[in-house]
C-alpha cells in the first residue's frame, strides 16, 4: 500500500520511491546525483525499543537476526539498524539505556579518538510519549525519563543548522547511517553509496527538513528494511536499534 509522500521533490534529483507503508513503518529509497538512501519514519516510539545483549546469555547479540530471536511468539521485527558506536566488547561508547536500565553512563569527554567525540555529538532518547534528539550538553541539563536511549557522534543537524564543523570540500567518503526528529516523526536514514559528513548532513537537512539529526555510525552502517528487501548482515554490531510490531500479545 502506497503512503503520503514526505520529501519535496528537487529538479537535481532521480527518485525512486516506492512509497511503502506497513505496520506504522514507512520506507522509502531516495536517489539524486550525490547520495542514494534509504529512508524509514517512525511515528510510534512505543513500538521501537534497543538491544545490545542477548536477554539470557548476557552476550552480544552482534546481529539483526538475532534480535529477530529475542521477541516473543506475537512479536515481528519490521526494521532495525545500528544505533551508536561500541568498543570492541561490544559495549556501547556513550550512554546506553534500554527497558528503562542504564547501562552505561553519559560521556562528556569532548577529546578522544573516532567520530563519537567530533563536537558536539548527541543522544537519542524516547519514551512512550516522546522523542527527542539534543546534544550531549543539551541533554545533561534535561531531566527527561528515558526508556531508551543512546549516545553517538556528531550532530549532524542542530537546531535546523549542519554542524558547522564539516567541510563540503572534504575528502571522506564512507557509507553512513544517522537519524533526525521533525515534528516527533523520527527519520531512520543510511546511505547506499559513499558520502561525506557534508553531504550526508545535508540530506537531513535539505530533503527532510528536520530540527535536529544525529550520526549513528560509518563503514559498518547496516540495516534490516524487508518493505525495501534490504537485510544487511556483513558486519557485527553494537547496539541495535528496531521496530517490532505486536499483534494479540495481550492473549498469550
Amino acid at each position: 500500500m502506497k503512503s503520503s509522500v514526505f520529501f519535496k521533490s528537487v529538479a537535481v534529483a532521480v527518485f525512486c520511491f516506492n512509497s511503502i507503508s506497513y505496520a506504522q513503518v514507512e520506507s522509502k529509497h531516495f536517489q539524486n546525483d550525490v547520495l542514494d538512501v534509504d529512508i524509514v519514519k517512525i511515528d510510534q516510539p512505543q513500538n521501537l525499543r534497543l538491544f545490545l545483549n542477548d536477554a539470557k546469555t548476557h552476550q552480544p547479540l552482534r546481529k539483526f537476526k538475532a534480535v529477530a530471536k529475542q521477541l516473543k511468539a506475537c512479536e515481528k521485527l519490521l526494521f532495525a539498524m545500528n544505533a551508536g558506536m561500541y568498543h570492541a566488547d561490544y559495549s556501547a561508547v556513550g550512554l546506553y539505556i534500554e527497558a528503562s536500565q542504564q547501562q552505561q553512563k553519559l560521556n562528556t569527554l569532548k577529546q578522544g579518538y573516532g567520530n563519537f567525540h567530533l563536537q558536539p555529538n548527541g543522544v537519542l532518547a524516547w519514551n512512550s510519549k516522546q522523542s527527542l534528539i539534543v546534544t550531549t550538553k543539551d541533554y545533561q541539563k534535561l531531566n527527561f525519563n528515558a526508556e531508551y536511549a543512546t549516545q553517538s557522534g556528531p550532530m549532524l543537524v542542530i537546531d535546523g543548522q549542519m554542524n558547522p564543523n564539516f567541510l563540503k570540500d572534504s575528502d571522506s567518503f564512507k557509507i553512513r547511517n544517522g537519524v533526525g526528529m521533525k515534528d516527533q516523526s523520527l527519520y531512520f536514514v543510511i546511505s547506499r553509496n559513499a558520502v561525506s559528513f557534508y553531504q550526508f548532513a545535508q540530506f537531513f537537512k535539505q530533503q527532510l527538513k528536520v530540527q535536529n539529526a544525529l550520526y549513528l555510525d560509518g563503514s559498518i552502517s547496516s540495516a534490516y528494511i524487508p518493505q525495501l528487501k534490504r537485510s544487511d548482515s556483513l558486519f557485527n554490531l553494537g547496539p541495535m536499534v528496531a521496530y517490532i510490531e505486536q499483534k494479540n500479545c495481550a492473549t498469550q
